[in-house]
């Protein structure tokens, strides 16, 4: 008898007849959900009407992450339109902020200009770096021109008001200017229309309570209040040319021990406010910048 190991292979396939069943019947489905009333259209919307509120909640719940790039877009947009709007912000805070120092500098600049043809002396530009330090006791400034500038000890220093001071000594691009507030600061003036002469000293004092010392020649000569006071210069014009002017006498008074006549001078440059500057120097002098000359025209 013979005896087969294993399954039957007949047994795994599906018969003929069970095969042209499907067919037929899925032909069936195809026909009738092709009709615009099908009987699958009950079935369509029982399905629907339970699985369609959870496709809903499904995108309700889904919406918020499918917007989470667009939000995070717009975010950035935001903040960078935020940042443009405070650097803008800063730029017109900053140009009202320096309105009145540039205003302030362009005048500085066109009274030096009138100060070198007032005078008839070219002059170095220069600005105030640095205040002396002021456990020396000593009123002094630097500023940013030196030997390159053509500037050298013993030069008048100017600005637009009047006598500034002269130059102590000088570095490749610098330079220290003694301000004739020191106490140690001597400079020979001229008074009113009499033209009498003195010496003007300093008191070592800056701001608003500097005040000058004026000791007349002649003690017979007495200035009057309110009268100028200018430079009367010195052989080869150093340490001071003529014809600056220092300040305007306030007060006179006469020494009991000494029979010269005293007065007190408030000096017309403001020395806790000072910036631009001009080195006098001969017409000609070689400089590393624009020099003004004494027309008023730049070099």
């Amino acid at each position: 008898m013979n005896r087969h190991w294993g399954r039957d292979p007949d047994r795994d396939r599906p018969k003929t007849s069970v095969l042209v069943a499907l067919v037929l019947a899925s032909l069936t489905l195809i026909t009738l959900d092709s009709r615009t009333t099908s009987p699958l259209d009950p079935v369509r919307r029982a399905v629907g009407e339970v699985f369609g509120p959870a496709e809903v909640a499904t995108a309700t719940a889904v919406r918020p992450f499918t917007a989470v790039p667009d939000w995070f877009r717009s975010k950035d947009s935001m903040q960078q339109d935020l940042l443009d709007l405070q650097a803008e912000n800063s730029d017109l805070r900053s140009q009202i902020a320096t309105d009145d120092y540039a205003r302030n500098r362009l005048a500085e600049y066109d009274g030096l200009t009138a100060a070198a043809e007032g005078l008839g002396y070219s002059l170095v530009p220069a600005r105030v770096v640095a205040l002396g330090p002021s456990q020396s006791f000593s009123r002094t400034v630097t500023i940013d021109a030196g030997s390159e500038a053509g500037v050298r000890p013993d030069l008048t220093v100017v600005n637009h008001d009047g006598l500034v001071g002269r130059v102590l000594r000088v570095t490749r691009t610098t330079a220290t200017v003694l301000l004739i507030v020191d106490a140690d600061s001597v400079v020979g003036g001229r008074v009113g229309r009499s033209m009498e002469v003195g010496f003007v000293t300093g008191r070592g004092v800056l701001g608003g309570d500097g005040r000058l010392d004026l000791e007349l020649v002649d003690d017979t000569a007495i200035p009057g209040k309110g009268d100028a006071v200018v430079t009367w210069g010195s052989q080869g014009g150093g340490p001071y040319v003529s014809g600056v002017p220092i300040g305007r006498v306030t007060t006179v008074y006469s020494s009991l021990r000494e029979t010269a006549q005293r007065a007190v001078v408030d000096p017309y440059v403001d020395f806790g406010a000072l910036d631009l500057v001009g080195v006098v120097v001969p017409s000609g002098t070689a400089s590393d910048r624009s020099v003004i000359e004494a027309d008023g025209t730049l070099r």
